[in-house]
């Protein structure tokens, strides 16, 4: 047990039932995608989860951190901005990936994430990599070949999509990396206002710009886009950071790997689209990799 973590006890339930909450909830956001697809471009279907929790969220922010945002500096807003375009660019490619990919394939390879973190704060900011990040990021790399092979014989589209949940990762790394600084100083709502903002406005003017059908017909999927940014972006994000309070930062890291594994099996039961054993070996050494990463990050 960690020095200063005080054991379990029953008054502490509340804290796993958040990550619990946090990581099922998260793990919709692939089958919800898919289900908007049925109507709206993959574009399209970004920008509006992007939006809606933009809207949802911005009217609290405003009334209750004005003070907050009124000492952002010229730099901040930059950086808020620099972290939204990544953020648009990260949920661009992932959710296009998904109408190319299998789930399992695209939410395993998106995943990467954190390797691809670390490896970026070596490259832009000197931090040193670990040796239990070197083995994490090899153990990536094998993960993300495998599926790629296993998706050779079925067709280009869907190593495109491949391809896509891997640009999702880097670009959701970038995000990171870009708004660690300023999360530091800033509250959650000051930070993430600005920066789903600053995402949703690129991927409208990207999807404008395209010609695509901004607006759905059906009423079904107006019902999975708000799903979709009440609950994945907004609920379960939130539920996570919220136990960060009370759980270690590796505890929380490491519960989430759960987020792959609850999207495939939900995409097995409600879509009826099994993961093939490629995607289930490549997931395995991808999850043992970030697994390798967490601890090693604890121990530095």
């Amino acid at each position: 047990m960690p020095i200063g973590q005080r054991p379990f006890q029953r008054g502490q339930v509340r804290p796993y039932l958040g990550v619990g909450f946090g990581v099922v909830t998260v793990s919709a956001a692939a089958i919800l995608i898919r289900l908007a697809q049925a109507e709206l471009h993959s574009i399209v279907v970004a920008a509006w989860r992007l939006a809606l929790a933009t809207l949802i969220l911005a009217p609290v922010a405003l009334i209750g951190f004005r003070r907050e945002f009124r000492s952002l500096t010229s730099r901040d807003w930059r950086n808020a901005f620099l972290s939204g375009l990544l953020l648009a660019i990260h949920f661009g490619t992932w959710i296009s990936s998904l109408a190319l990919t299998t789930v399992a394939a695209s939410v395993m390879l998106v995943w990467t994430s954190p390797i691809f973190v670390g490896l970026g704060s070596q490259l832009l900011l000197g931090e040193r990599l670990t040796r239990g990040m070197r083995v994490a990021l090899v153990a990536v790399i094998l993960g993300s070949v495998i599926i790629g092979v296993g998706d050779l014989g079925q067709g280009t589209h869907r190593l495109l999509g491949d391809l896509l949940a891997l640009m999702g990762a880097i670009s959701g790394a970038g995000y990171f990396l870009i708004g660690r600084s300023l999360r530091r100083r800033v509250s959650l709502l000051a930070y993430v206002v600005p920066v789903y903002a600053s995402a949703a406005v690129v991927l409208i003017a990207v999807m404008l710009a395209a010609g695509l059908g901004p607006v759905p017909q059906q009423p079904q999927t107006w019902l999975w886009l708000v799903l979709m940014a009440i609950g994945p972006q907004i609920l379960g994000h939130s539920s996570l950071n919220w136990a960060l309070r009370y759980l270690s930062a590796t505890f929380v890291s490491v519960a989430t790997l759960g987020e792959p594994i609850g999207a495939t099996l939900l995409a097995w039961w409600v879509l009826g689209e099994p993961p093939t054993p490629w995607a289930v070996a490549g997931g395995a050494l991808i999850l043992s990799g970030i697994v390798v990463a967490s601890r090693a990050e604890r121990r530095s």
